[in-house]
């Protein structure tokens, strides 16, 4: 099972622009069908505040952009946008979309970046999700989330995803930490993480990428530098069962109520 990340160099709140990026990217890498592609955090304009203007209602042109490409390419497809709920408020979501061009789940970023002043702009989500994607559950994450372990713990608990994939706009001058709680995060949760980041500048920030993808031992099996490109590696299920199996850690997630403290 392939996946892959695209790591763009996002141009602010330009959506044809970034959406033209995607479609060189996938034209160039040209995924196997059925396999799973995931895009930054807010892919189609920058980590912006400016949610009045960027957010879009259900059915938006991002969307069916997203809805579109998946079903072109015949892939699984996770990638973040601003969206307005029903009940009018912004959330920061990462987008999940079938080869069909179905949208099959989608998440709500859980911990807004407030030192960014995000959590002003943005309402935070609730809970975990997780998708099927072939024989994995997939749980998506989006940026500030990866410094929380709790929410991956939670996500662990209820649905043990073979794959972790984490979405982001994570600024050059904290990138150290990224690759560092990436792997974490696998070892934790004896997962496979893939961690899909921007590159080059927006207003406030600067960013390095580093996009990259981790197996269940915490070994990195694909780092993309800070060019504009793609990375890609293979999900090997059977082994990591077997690496499960051998070493049962999640099943002490269970919550034992005969066990006093």
């Amino acid at each position: 099972m392939n996946v892959f990340g695209l790591q763009l160099d996002i141009a602010w709140e330009n959506k044809p622009a970034n959406f033209e990026k995607v479609m060189r990217l996938l034209t160039q890498t040209a995924p196997e069908r059925n396999s799973l592609v995931a895009l930054p955090e807010m892919f189609a304009t920058g980590f912006s505040m400016n949610a009045e203007t960027i957010a879009e209602p259900n059915g938006g042109e991002t969307e069916r952009f997203l809805s579109q490409t998946a079903k072109q390419f015949g892939v699984f497809l996770v990638a973040g946008a601003a969206m307005r709920g029903r009940d009018g408020r912004a959330r920061n979501k990462a987008l999940v979309f079938s080869p069909e061009g179905e949208l099959l789940s989608f998440y709500a970023k859980m911990r807004p970046f407030t030192p960014g002043g995000e959590s002003k702009h943005y309402t935070a989500g609730e809970h975990p999700v997780a998708f099927r994607w072939g024989g994995a559950s997939v749980s998506p994450f989006v940026c500030y989330d990866l410094r929380f372990p709790e929410l991956f713990r939670e996500s662990a608990a209820a649905h043990q995803p073979e794959l972790f994939v984490v979405i982001a706009n994570w600024p050059q001058k904290r990138i150290g930490h990224w690759t560092r709680l990436l792997q974490a995060r696998a070892i934790e949760n004896q997962a496979y993480v893939l961690g899909v980041n921007r590159t080059g500048q927006d207003p406030f920030y600067h960013y390095t990428g580093r996009s990259s993808i981790v197996d269940f031992n915490g070994d990195l099996l694909a780092d993309a530098g800070e060019k504009e490109t793609a990375i890609q590696a293979v999900v090997d299920l059977d082994t990591l069962q077997k690496y499960r199996q051998g070493l049962p850690f999640l099943e002490d997630l269970k919550m034992r109520k005969d066990v006093k403290s």
